[in-house]
């Protein structure tokens, strides 16, 4: 019997990937966006015949009740958020709605209507915040420092409660930050990799950016959607911290970007201190032990291999860009 599996934020990165992960290994696939069904979806473009697309929202529980009914998935992705740390403190209140009470609605809906299948909570590092312990194991207390940290962490919370008081096969994700052409261009990630090329291709004289001295755990998006699939794969649901065990500033990722296209960044990136964080963390880093042992999964792709993939990327499609406009 062909498997069925539901994803939120299907349109997103981490589901775009996880969408042809679960194709490959011969899923029925049914993706929930928030817009009407016709409208286009980049990273969706080459599945898109081959996946089914329902309209709901996290914010809306009836719809969440529909969208399980109609798909009757055995395992269920839960990616759909407000996604950005930085905007989530100008987007509060929204962020909460979404990113937290949002995880209980769909909880909720899988309790009452489908109770076997198997549920995955994507929460964050950005639960550890001001972490108390080098490196964050899934027993270091959470100390989260933007409200989108209070969000996943209430996320992560109400998946560990319902596992416990209702028995659903419940599992969280501990991702570290994780990165691929696909992610958005308001990440600064994205503006580093896009910004680097704009200049090599002359269409941009600086980059300005904030904080260049925090630290993150940087890794490949693609592969981190093989360890959610591993989580949902286990006989007893548990969390797992999904990382890479190496942590790079924000300026080790600016230099090898402008490396990769034979730039030396000091000439063209400028700091602008009110472009950092109210309340940033200073450094997250990953032991991925547990996932490595029980589940098989470590990271492959190096970080160097990581930011040239993405100016690679960054660097073809602005020269389209360009090549079209003229």
């Amino acid at each position: 019997m062909t498997p069925r599996a539901l994803i939120t934020g299907i349109s997103g990165q981490d589901g775009s990937y996880l969408a042809e992960l679960l194709l490959e290994k011969g899923y029925e696939v049914h993706g929930v966006v928030r817009a009407s069904t016709d409208r286009r979806f980049d990273l969706l473009e080459e599945i898109s015949d081959r996946i089914q697309l329902h309209g709901a929202d996290l914010l809306d529980e009836g719809s969440l009740h529909d969208v399980i009914r109609r798909a009757e998935p055995d395992e269920v992705y839960n990616l759909g958020a407000m996604s950005s740390v930085s905007q989530s403190w100008r987007l509060a209140i929204a962020t909460a709605e979404y990113t937290a009470v949002g995880v209980t609605r769909l909880l909720e809906a899988i309790r009452e209507i489908r109770p076997d299948a198997c549920f995955y909570q994507a929460s964050s590092s950005e639960m550890f915040g001001r972490a108390r312990e080098r490196p964050q194991t899934e027993r270091t207390p959470f100390y989260p420092r933007s409200p989108y940290g209070v969000a996943k962490a209430y996320g992560h919370f109400i998946t560990v409660n319902y596992r416990e008081s209702y028995g659903l096969k419940a599992c969280s994700g501990i991702l570290f930050n994780h990165e691929s052409p696909r992610r958005g261009r308001e990440f600064v990630t994205r503006r580093i990799s896009r910004g680097a090329a704009a200049i090599k291709l002359g269409l941009a004289d600086e980059l300005t950016l904030g904080n260049l001295d925090v630290r993150r755990d940087w890794g490949f998006a693609k592969e981190y959607v093989e360890a959610m699939w591993l989580m949902l794969q286990q006989e007893e649901p548990e969390d797992y911290v999904i990382g890479t065990g190496v942590s790079r500033s924000v300026r080790d990722l600016v230099r090898v970007a402008f490396e990769c296209l034979d730039l030396d960044h000091e000439e063209y990136v400028r700091v602008d201190p009110d472009l950092a964080r109210p309340a940033d963390i200073e450094e997250v880093v990953a032991d991925p032990s547990k996932a490595r042992e029980e589940l098989g999964w470590e990271a492959r792709v190096s970080f160097e291999e990581l930011i040239r993939l993405m100016v690679e990327a960054d660097l073809e499609e602005l020269r389209s860009e360009a090549g079209a406009r003229s």
